[in-house]
């Protein structure tokens, strides 16, 4: 007979299952997109089966199965999903999916019965799933799936113009704020250049960090991806076709497309790191030594403004002048920011004037009560 600790696991990992199974079958019922709904109907079935394995093994240890019950956490989810509608839990469901995918990790039994897969495999859908906006899986979350609106160049206009803003705004700040404690314009301009370099550096080093932890992390996720494609194809093949119906395909039509693909042997990983991680195998979030050297050059480029009137220029005339640069590097910026939220370019522009101005204004009365307190 099993330790006492077995059985106690095999009655807690039930439980877990019967709640999961009592959650998707509810929200099954509400959902009004019927194709999304017979996704929920399979996961909630996978967990029922699962349930069954749990109970299978109490048995065999000779132990009391109780009734099935649902429990009060899982009741109150249910209650929220009638009363908001399903859309209110899913991101929770995916919460704690994601957060219980790896609980059979250690657990013999479990990695006979191929159960952390299934688990993994459901994480990953409902955390899909849980981008979703209304009811089903349309409008932006099914053109996110479909690899529309990515919007590579929008990104990197974006990434663009708040990496040159980041550099106006922090060293006009800076700038002011030295300027504020009556120093002469040699400090101030050493202040600002050393404060462009330092910043342009640290912008530099977090993009590679950034983005080279990004590439890990899916290089990481393909070698799962790619050993739970040997260990489990069938698992892999129904979560394809999950994936498919909730795209609006029928399930017969994305159950014969799933295996039309797991049959290419050659590319179906290609296929499954792209439709179940969103990743693009060719690319992984791009360079990190060309991130790093953009987001140098960008905030370099922003900082100039506010800096180099100082070069030109010295005393009030100097500060007038960075005022007057930044001000209109400020407004240019909030106007090229309407290129991506589609705002007016004044109100963007004026936007952005008044907060970067602002931010000046508060760091050149820090600087000027430091000065005043030190003289």
């Amino acid at each position: 007979m099993p330790p006492r600790t077995d059985v106690a696991r095999f009655r807690t990992n039930r439980q877990e299952e019967i709640d999961s199974a009592a959650i998707y079958a509810a929200i099954a019922k509400m959902e009004t997109n019927e194709k999304l709904a017979e996704v929920y109907r399979r996961l909630a079935a996978s967990e029922e089966a699962h349930v069954g394995f749990w109970e299978g093994k109490l048995r065999d240890a000779g132990a009391r199965v109780p009734a099935r019950r649902p429990s009060l956490r899982s009741r109150v989810i249910v209650w929220l999903s009638r009363r908001f509608g399903s859309q209110s839990v899913i991101p929770m469901m995916a919460m704690k999916e994601q957060a219980g995918r790896h609980d059979y990790d250690d657990q013999p039994d479990a990695l006979a019965a191929n159960l952390p897969a299934v688990e993994s495999s459901h994480a990953r859908l409902l955390s899909t799933i849980s981008h979703a906006r209304g009811s089903g899986m349309e409008g932006g979350l099914l053109a996110r799936l479909e690899g529309r609106h990515r919007a590579v160049g929008g990104n990197a206009l974006r990434a663009a113009v708040l990496g040159a803003n980041d550099g106006l705004v922090s060293v006009l700040s800076l700038v002011m704020g030295v300027a504020g404690a009556h120093s002469s314009n040699h400090a101030i301009l050493v202040a600002g250049l050393a404060g462009t370099l330092a910043g342009a550096c640290a912008m530099a080093m977090g993009e590679w960090l950034s983005v080279q932890s990004a590439r890990e992390l899916a290089m990481r996720q393909i070698a799962i991806e790619r050993d739970e494609l040997l260990a489990a194809p069938e698992e892999e093949g129904q979560e394809l076709s999950l994936i498919y119906q909730a795209k609006g395909l029928d399930r017969e039509e994305a159950d014969a497309l799933a295996a039309k693909l797991m049959g290419d042997r050659d590319n179906v990983l290609d296929t499954l790191t792209r439709e179940e991680l969103g990743l693009d195998p060719a690319e992984l979030g791009g360079s990190a030594w060309e991130a790093a050297v953009t987001s140098f050059f960008l905030f370099f480029a922003g900082a100039i403004a506010p800096v180099a009137p100082f070069i030109i220029f010295s005393g009030q005339a100097a500060v007038i002048g960075s005022l007057a640069a930044s001000g209109a590097a400020l407004f240019l910026t909030g106007a090229t920011i309407t290129l991506m939220t589609g705002r007016g370019v004044l109100f963007s522009g004026m936007r952005q004037l008044i907060i970067g101005l602002g931010a000046a204004a508060v760091t050149f009365g820090i600087g000027r009560l430091i000065g005043v307190t030190v003289g």
